[in-house]
């Protein structure tokens, strides 16, 4: 399809819209999610929201955006809302009341679209369809509903920008300085509902976990601030939807919200092993690199304390990298090469630089205690 054509299709503009939207809200609203160690809010919260679509349907009789999005608000807010009665009126653990309220408020919902199927009402087709999400179904009607929750959302966040990001770090501290800990920690998660709900046109109830919690781990590769993680985060979701939206309208066929969660998890393991300080490659290449030090010391101690040894190991091929490299920087000189059996023995000395440097280190290998 030409450029030209894609970017004039109706179903293309209304699909890329709503899913940079999607990243934009569930992208920092995740972020909190992670460092508040509750990835699993959002697949609560995402599930739960199956019995109020039903619900909704069942009220309503109709499949109409506005009432799905309250009717799913609700159940969602309630189950997270339980999950915090949860954990803090008895001693299970968060996973557990997030694993509980998942899977009971799921069930429900399961058995209300199982009643509603068994109906016969030809109003409910389709309905099963926010269990994947259903891009291409996506309206300018639902897009101005899905802004304007996106935007209620992102400024509820910057009004309470400090208390929200103190009870995310220190709640003990927050409740010391009289602060409604329990309030804003309510609130945080009605956000994260907030962002579910929002999700649920595009990707579903089944994948939308994934758009809370991938972009928040992807970012926290990235930034050890939290202002600069939700800048990335929203970024990396906003990319994340254009790129599913984008290839499932190249690839006919292909459904939009699995292809969005796709590329969200290709970003997630890019920045897992590329992240600079925190990437993968990243801490094989210092610890590589602390190893040819370490070595580079003890050959320079061993040098220092038994200058005329030429044990058989500095043959090997890793030794005689760092023993060159050591010559090359004026550490060592190469004296002579003698034949011992079948190997070829070179004999090295330190210069008057390199006996300064491995008195250094013959110094700090004695200081540290054993």
């Amino acid at each position: 399809m030409p450029l030209f054509d894609l970017l004039s299709d109706y179903t293309f503009q209304n699909v890329v819209m709503g899913a940079s939207l999607l990243g934009l809200i569930s992208g920092p609203l995740g972020c909190f999610a992670v460092l508040r160690r509750q990835s699993l809010l959002g697949d609560a919260i995402s599930h739960a929201a199956l019995p109020g679509i039903c619900l909704s349907f069942i009220i309503t009789g109709s499949r109409d955006i506005g009432g799905i999005i309250v009717g799913s608000l609700a159940t969602g807010s309630l189950a997270a809302l339980t999950m915090l009665m949860l954990t803090r009126m008895s001693r299970l653990k968060t996973d557990a009341g997030l694993g509980i309220c998942l899977s009971i408020f799921f069930a429900v919902g399961i058995v209300l679209l199982t009643y509603i199927q068994n109906t016969h009402n030809a109003s409910q087709g389709g309905l099963e369809a926010f269990l994947f999400g259903q891009a291409a179904a996506t309206l300018r009607s639902d897009l101005w509903v899905m802004g304007g929750i996106t935007l209620i959302t992102l400024l509820l966040l910057a009004v309470f920008w400090k208390q929200a990001k103190l009870v995310t770090f220190d709640a003990e501290y927050a409740r010391t300085l009289g602060m409604p800990t329990t309030a804003i920690e309510a609130t945080l998660t009605a956000m994260v509902a907030l962002a579910v709900v929002v999700g649920l046109q595009m990707v579903g109830v089944i994948l939308m976990a994934a758009m809370i919690v991938a972009p928040a781990a992807a970012a926290r590769q990235w930034s050890r601030h939290l202002g600069g993680m939700l800048v990335i985060a929203a970024a990396i979701g906003i990319v994340s939807g254009v790129s599913g939206a984008t290839v499932s309208t190249l690839s006919r066929g292909l459904a939009t919200g699995p292809l969005i969660v796709l590329t969200a998890t290709t970003i997630v393991l890019i920045s897992l092993a590329l992240a600079p300080g925190r990437g993968l490659l990243w801490g094989l290449a210092q610890h590589y690199q602390r190893k040819r030090a370490l070595r580079r010391q003890q050959l320079l101690y061993a040098f220092y304390k038994h200058p005329s040894a030429t044990p058989r190991y500095y043959n090997t091929l890793g030794v005689r990298l760092i023993l060159y490299r050591l010559r090359r920087q004026g550490y060592l000189t190469q004296q002579s090469n003698h034949e011992t059996g079948s190997q070829r023995i070179t004999r090295w000395k330190l210069t008057a630089r390199g006996y300064e440097e491995a008195k250094k280190v013959v110094a700090t290998f004695e200081a540290t205690p054993s």
